[in-house]
């Protein structure tokens, strides 16, 4: 996650002192951030090598794994917050990812760009894929495997049976309650089991 306010407005949903897993860390930015302002312990789950680097640069634990192939390294209620920020776009399989989040942890908080944000409407009613800054590769050269909407993911957790304790939108770094699928670039829930 680049947008330092969109950083700053999910880390604020992790409560004081939680042991956090972060799946999908990048380069740590986000749990180092946590370590400093929320007091928060925890590991970073990564594969790209550059990545694992700048985590361990940062001082974050990290763990170099590939989601696609789960996470049954951890016991149930391993943590008290599970992140995938910016991940489940990138994954094959999000269903199962989405139950072993809330599995692994007792808080999963998930958040992705929310294609269904109206910019992104007029560009496809353009008869163009769009490029903005929450989806800013071109469709030919894009790391998503797919995308969402907030409507889609609120679905899919009832689905499996997830707890939604809390859904809105994030758009330049303000919360968006009202028509979040329409004007909130950034979907961010909250899981439970």
């Amino acid at each position: 996650m680049s947008d330092l306010t969109t950083m700053q407005a999910i880390a604020q949903l992790v409560p004081m002192g939680s042991r956090v897993l972060d799946l999908g860390c990048g380069d740590g930015a986000l749990l180092a951030h946590l370590q400093a302002t929320r007091h928060c312990t925890g590991y970073g789950i990564e594969i790209d090598d550059a990545n694992v680097l700048a985590c361990v640069q940062r001082g974050v634990n990290v763990i170099q794994l590939n989601l696609d192939e789960g996470l049954a390294l951890f016991d149930d209620a391993s943590f008290d917050v599970v992140l995938q920020i910016d991940t489940l776009q990138h994954l094959r399989n999000a269903e199962v990812m989405l139950r072993e989040t809330v599995r692994v942890g007792r808080l999963g908080i998930v958040a992705f760009p929310n294609f269904a944000h109206w910019p992104n409407r007029l560009s496809v009613l353009l008869g163009r894929m769009p490029v903005t800054r929450r989806l800013p590769y071109q469709w030919y050269d894009t790391p998503n495997i797919r995308v969402g909407t907030h409507a889609d993911l609120r679905e899919l957790a009832l689905h499996n049976g997830l707890k939604v304790q809390d859904s809105f939108g994030i758009q330049e770094g303000r919360t968006v309650r009202f028509a979040p699928n329409l004007l909130a670039g950034t979907s961010v829930f909250l899981f439970s089991r």
